[in-house]
């Protein structure tokens, strides 16, 4: 049976580490859980590309679709709710990968701050720092 492996190794996490993992989350959600070796940090990683991937794919669909349909979406003629109707029938998917992306993102946070509070309680001391 194949197991997990952790990137960090196992003991309390120090404060800089903590801060570390709470910018790599900022940038890629679940890249920071996974180099604070917490597992939660796959599933996170995999919400954010899959969000990833619906965006671009619908969002470059809409934007296909947009420019086909642009000069009859500017016609001040049509029924403004029936446009917008059609506007998001159009860019609803591409809105739900920036949702799914959104609760990644805060779930990333969430772990962030459970690392920030665990260095704070431990008291782990902080790595050398190289010269000193």
């Amino acid at each position: 049976m194949t197991r997990f492996r952790s990137i960090r190794r196992p003991g309390p996490i120090d404060r800089s580490t903590a801060w570390g993992c709470l910018t790599s989350n900022l940038a890629l959600p679940g890249s920071g859980s996974l180099l604070a070796g917490r597992l939660s940090g796959y599933g996170q990683v995999l919400l954010a590309l899959t969000a990833l991937g619906l965006t671009t794919v619908f969002g470059l669909r809409f934007l296909a679709w947009s420019l086909s349909n642009w000069a009859r979406l500017q016609d001040p003629e049509a029924d403004p709710v029936a446009r917008l109707l059609e506007i998001w029938l159009a860019v609803r998917w591409a809105a739900l990968g920036l949702g799914i992306f959104a609760l990644s993102w805060l779930w990333a946070l969430a772990s962030s701050v459970g690392l920030l509070r665990e260095a704070a309680r431990t008291g782990a001391p902080k790595p050398p720092v190289m010269g000193h």
